[in-house]
């Protein structure tokens, strides 16, 4: 048994989460994994990759990426997401959709971004959000990244949604933070879903539950070198039609 399960994550599971609850539906001794961790209070697009299919992982994961992300602005948190008590930015004050355009084009390109704290990367040998749940001190360093696009889904003070295309290694709750410092009124994601990786959309996703019931089999779909030819072909014609 070899290919990729698109799975529709839900909330409140981790990533590991989910490839547990399908590694049971396997066979004893066939290999499981995932391209590209959610965090657990995101939902959408999970790659699970079944038998030879692990193999594509580094391909995959090299895949460009699509979120629709919801920001709070006028507040801000120590984990910049909703998984930590919110701060009220003192003074914050509603800024225009014209102010919010300006400053999210900042961040389209190529730019340096400074990962969160709270986050899995290495500190020492030890995964960052472990040292800062314990109040030490978190030194990450800017790297960067491409963001191939933000566009205003939505905007009703205080909340603001995107729609972000971007690369490997983007997070978004980091664009969260910095685009609410850049507007001067802090901002933290209150929620967010992947809708794509390369040419898998959420329309094709499966849950969890259906999974269960159909068993692997139905879901399944081939992998090969031409899904990386396909994803770039369709991030091409977003580009195009942008």
């Amino acid at each position: 048994m070899n290919g990729i399960i698109v799975l529709d994550k839900p909330a409140s599971i981790t990533s590991a989460g989910a490839v547990n609850r399908v590694k049971r539906l396997l066979d004893r001794g066939v290999k499981i994994g995932h391209a590209g961790t959610l965090d657990p209070f995101a939902t959408g697009v999970l790659l699970l990759l079944i038998g030879k299919a692990t193999k594509s992982s580094q391909m995959l994961m090299n895949q460009p990426k699509r979120y629709d992300a919801t920001i709070k602005l006028g507040a801000a948190t120590a984990t910049d997401d909703l998984d930590s008590p919110e701060i009220p930015t003192p003074g914050a004050a509603r800024p225009s959709l014209e102010e919010i355009e300006a400053a999210a084009a900042k961040f389209v390109g190529t730019i340096s971004q400074r990962p969160p704290a709270f986050s899995a990367l290495k500190v020492s040998g030890r995964p960052a959000y472990k040292l800062a749940r314990r109040g030490q001190p978190v030194d990450l360093k800017a790297r960067d990244i491409r963001i191939d696009a933000i566009k205003i889904i939505s905007w009703q003070w205080p909340l603001l949604k995107l729609r972000i295309d971007c690369g490997r290694g983007t997070y978004v709750r980091a664009i969260a933070r910095d685009l609410g410092e850049a507007l001067k009124t802090g901002g933290y994601l209150t929620e967010l879903r992947r809708t794509r990786i390369g040419s898998f959309d959420v329309g094709q996703a499966v849950t969890l539950e259906r999974l269960e019931k159909d068993g692997i089999g139905p879901h399944l779909r081939p992998v090969s070198m031409t899904d990386a030819e396909n994803a770039q072909q369709g991030r091409q014609d977003d580009q195009h039609q942008r």
